[in-house]
């Protein structure tokens, strides 16, 4: 089981410096990947722990791919109804391109009322919008010629397409994973989180004919309790989950690097 780390591209750790310092730490230290998360408009009233600053999740994949150099990238997840398709899709191709093929693409379709109505969004439409978006992507990175409002287009550069992990344990998640994705990225707690609906997404990819997608969970480790932290670690090895996305507590780029030690340390 791969481990990736979540860095902070949010609040006061979403500094050059700070952000930089970490992604080096993760990349120095073997762990398989970075990941960012993706807020654009965060209310007042919702604004604890970042006080609104966000960092932009593809620019930041985007730069994060300059200062590295083989940890693998991801958007842990982008909310894909918040976005064109089609610039989405270009900005997507130009980071793999030039990062070497490294994105992991973690998407979403987004909960949060207040982004929706900034951005001029019905959110009870986000499925739907969301569905229609993950088929556009497919196309692009199916074919150098793709089609969009009625109109040809070239689809270049046309890299690898980067894994397409979507995220969510409700049902119609899992079967849109199952359906347009590579992979499921559910939230999970526990490991019966993963172990309960795993199945499900492994019918569903079978009944489509697709390969069994690649499991990536986001978890919650509680590293001040070592031996919980391993038995969690264990369980989800033992549930079938591919890679384990954690975050760690930290102020500093050395809190970072300290709480990356405890994460070496029950992960193996």
């Amino acid at each position: 089981m791969e481990t990736g780390v979540v860095i902070r591209n949010m609040g006061t750790q979403s500094t050059r410096e700070t952000m930089a310092g970490c992604a080096r730490a993760i990349e120095e230290m073997g762990f398989d990947s970075v990941w960012v998360v993706d807020h654009i408009a965060i209310p007042p009233d919702d604004a604890e722990g970042s006080g609104g600053r966000y960092m932009d999740v593809l620019s930041s994949l985007a730069w994060l791919a300059g200062i590295t150099e083989r940890v693998k990238l991801g958007s842990g997840v982008l909310i894909l109804p918040y976005r064109a398709a089609l610039p989405t899709a270009k900005q997507i191709a130009t980071i793999q391109e030039l990062s070497g093929n490294r994105l992991l693409m973690g998407m979403g379709i987004g909960w949060m009322d207040p982004e929706f109505k900034a951005l001029g969004l019905n959110r009870h439409t986000r499925g739907r919008v969301s569905d229609e978006t993950l088929a556009f992507l497919n196309d692009c990175f199916a074919s150098d010629e793709v089609e969009a409002n009625g109109q040809k287009f070239l689809f270049k550069p046309r890299p690898p397409k980067p894994p397409f992990l979507i995220g969510g344990r409700a049902p119609h998640a899992i079967e849109r994973a199952a359906k347009f994705g590579d992979g499921w990225y559910p939230l999970a707690k526990t490991p019966s989180d993963i172990a309960d609906h795993l199945p499900r997404y492994r019918a569903l990819t079978d009944a489509a004919g697709k390969p069994p997608g690649f499991i990536n969970i986001s978890a919650r480790l509680p590293l001040d309790d070592m031996a919980e932290s391993r038995d969690l670690v264990a369980g989800y090895r033992e549930a079938g989950v591919d890679r384990m996305v954690c975050g760690v507590a930290y102020e500093t780029v050395d809190d970072f690097r300290a709480g990356l030690d405890k994460l070496r340390d029950v992960t193996g």
